[in-house]
């Protein structure tokens, strides 16, 4: 279905051929003087050059071939040349009934279907989630949601940290708390232990004390990056240990990721490449790409255009050990080799840039990719505090993720049993729901790019631009619905009629901006710009529900029309917030 500035684009172009100029010149938008109209052509402006002649003499001839137009109710030519346009309330109710009758209210579906692959989330294992894992996954899940809502196929995967140092500190510290465990004695040939020998609490404490410890001691951190090669050699004991520190991690990062309502197709980590990695190495010293400076293997990336230093990407260090980087090429490879992905869409701090910057030159140059395969990076910018901080605890820790949901769902159960009675069952559930919203449409209607201030009091207000009040509307909605079905009205049987007041035309105007939106969502990888949609959207709603008479207007024909209005409000309301990771409640 073609967006509905193309189809009046298409009626003004008609125009100016017919008056004699060049057709391109009737382009229109949005007015920005919505005081005075709905929609403006400035082609006239610009034909004044191409034709010599006052631009006012131009709209004059375009706006006399409209005069029968079925889709503009009125057209101006306005000094010094511009088109100032207001359409038909005919036009504009068909335009919503084919919006109404599409399985996506207008939006088209790709010509050619890409499959995409988004690496977020990025947890490592072991670790508890904390703040600065909040925004990888609240973008990567709704850039994941638009994606393939644009009818393409879109594959998530959380890419855990789970194969390195980390694990040989954590295995170290297990063998000096509990060293009689079969998994250290090198004898033992049978089955190991179907349960892990620690719970989740206590992994989350023996990692930073292992880590602190290697700090310290240095035959200890030796111990450790002992105890890593032999994980990563295939000793059975380690790897037996490693399954289960995996195993109880993912448990509760699962857990914990599905309060966000993020989800994954693929958990998968830097463990899935390391078998790989000799090969990747081989192939890339074999054809030339890779060659040894300082000892160390490296891929030269640096192009005649840069006009900053672009350093070598290292493959291997000195001492033959792979790093962040070899991993990440190795993934590259290996998802090209089994998926085959159109583009990958790498969402992370956008600190990390000359680093994504280096691998992506580094899997062209060495033809790891194909030409036309797309890789892009999605730096996000800092969750910050009030102070212009990164987020901290009130300690100056590191805030857990799981402290932070917690302490925001007490906020909104707070409020919600604030003055009124409601039982405590569903105040909890309905808290919960609000909360993920005032969490995620709080980061989200910032530009993922920009650093934001994560105030809560602001976040859960239902006042402003917030997901609470966007629920507040879609509740409202819901209620009225409701209200029509019990006094006998079937919601099914209703049809959109033409806007009867300048609120309800705003309103519709409105909506009919919505596969534009998508389409631009998605395109731009920006979620905010669902945002901005739906608190405008949000805002004309309850513009129009306070001048409306909606459930005690007399004129059944025209309350139908209301109630048919509404629907599509609503359905596309609970649509773009899913496409943003949340829902709405039955009530609030």
């Amino acid at each position: 279905m073609k967006k509905i500035l193309d189809v009046i684009s298409q009626e003004m172009e008609e125009a100016f051929e017919k008056a004699g100029y060049e057709k391109s010149l009737g382009k229109v938008t949005l007015s920005n003087r919505p005081d005075l109209c709905e929609y403006q052509c400035n082609g006239a402006m610009a034909g004044a050059k191409l034709y010599h002649k006052a631009p006012l003499m131009i709209a004059n001839d375009v706006a006399s071939c409209l005069t029968e137009s079925e889709v503009f109710e009125s057209v101006e030519a306005v000094a010094p040349g511009f088109l100032n346009l207001n359409i038909q309330k005919s036009f504009l109710k068909e335009y919503l009934q084919k919006m109404e009758s599409d399985r996506k209210f207008g939006v088209e579906m790709p010509e050619e279907k890409k499959t995409i692959m988004i690496d977020y989330g990025g947890p490592n294992v072991a670790k508890p989630l904390h703040v600065g894992h909040l925004r990888s996954a609240i973008i990567g899940e709704s850039i994941k949601r638009i994606a393939r809502y644009k009818g393409h196929e879109v594959i998530g995967d959380i890419h855990l940290g789970d194969w390195g140092l980390q694990m040989g500190l954590i295995i170290t510290e297990l063998q000096e708390r509990q060293p009689q465990l079969i998994y250290f004695d090198d004898a033992y040939e049978g089955e190991y232990p179907k349960e892990p020998p620690f719970t989740i609490s206590e992994l989350e404490e023996i990692y930073p004390t292992a880590s602190a410890k290697s700090k310290e001691d240095a035959s200890y951190k030796e111990r450790a990056m002992d105890a890593t090669f032999k994980l990563q050699s295939g000793v059975r004991g380690y790897r037996a240990l490693w399954n289960h520190i995996i195993s109880v991690s993912v448990t509760d990062l699962k857990k914990n990721y599905a309060n966000l309502n993020v989800t994954f197709d693929l958990w998968k980590g830097e463990s899935d490449v390391h078998d790989i990695i000799p090969g990747m190495v081989s192939y890339m010293k074999d054809n030339g790409y890779a060659h040894i400076s300082e000892g160390a293997l490296v891929v030269d990336v640096k192009e005649e255009t840069d006009t900053k230093e672009i350093p070598p990407c290292m493959i291997l260090k000195s001492d033959g050990a792979s790093l962040y980087n070899t991993t990440d090429l190795a993934t590259i490879m290996e998802r090209m080799n089994t998926i085959r992905p159109d583009e990958i869409i790498y969402v992370v701090d956008k600190r990390q840039s000359l680093y994504f910057e280096q691998v992506f030159r580094c899997a062209r140059k060495t033809k790891l990719v194909t030409p036309e395969t797309k890789l892009t990076f999605l730096g996000f910018g800092t969750m910050n505090g009030k102070d212009g901080k990164p987020f901290k605890t009130r300690e100056g820790g590191v805030m857990r993720l799981e402290k932070l949901i917690t302490d925001i769902n007490e906020e909104m159960y707070k409020k919600i049993t604030d003055n009124r009675e409601v039982e405590e069952e569903e105040a909890r559930e309905t808290a919960k729901i609000v909360a993920l919203s005032a969490v995620k449409y709080g980061d989200l209607s910032n530009q993922a790019s920009k650093d934001y201030i994560f105030d809560i009091d602001r976040f859960t207000s239902f006042e402003g631009d917030t997901g609470p009040y966007i629920l507040y509307t879609i509740v409202r909605i819901k209620s009225i619905l409701s209200k029509y079905q019990n006094a006998g009205g079937n919601l099914a049987q209703v049809a959109l009629g033409e806007a009867k007041t300048p609120q309800e035309k705003n309103l519709m105007l409105e909506i009919t901006k919505f596969n534009a939106m998508i389409d631009s969502a998605y395109e731009e990888t920006a979620p905010h710009k669902i945002c901005a949609y739906i608190y405008d959207l949000c805002n004309a709603f309850n513009s129009f529900y306070h001048e409306t008479k909606i459930m005690t207007e007399e004129d059944e024909e025209k309350k139908a029309g209301y109630i048919a209005l509404l629907i599509l409000c609503r359905d596309i309301l609970e649509t773009s917030i899913d496409l943003l990771g949340f829902s709405a409640p039955e009530r609030m």
